[in-house]
């Protein structure tokens, strides 16, 4: 499965946004540091739900990182977030 796939499933698992983009954004970073042959290395996920509506920016953003687990986090190089309620 695709690291894309797993992001968009996590999320909507946790979260049942009311929007939800998945961008892999790998090809922009090629010659850079972490970047993958391939791609599924950078990403840039735009998440809006109502559960995010009481947190911190901090703490969506905890929340998003804990629902992807430690394990799909740590295979992603980047993560750029965009999160609102």
């Amino acid at each position: 499965m695709k690291v894309a796939d797993e992001i968009t499933e996590k999320l909507t698992a946790a979260f049942q946004p009311d929007e939800l983009r998945v961008i892999d954004e790998s090809e922009a970073h090629r010659g850079h540091a972490g970047y993958r042959e391939g791609g599924q290395s950078h990403f840039k996920v735009i998440i809006r739900a109502p559960a995010f509506a009481p947190m911190s920016r901090v703490a969506r953003h905890r929340a998003v990182h804990a629902a992807l687990t430690p394990a799909l986090v740590g295979r992603i190089h980047a993560l750029s977030l965009e999160i609102s309620a």
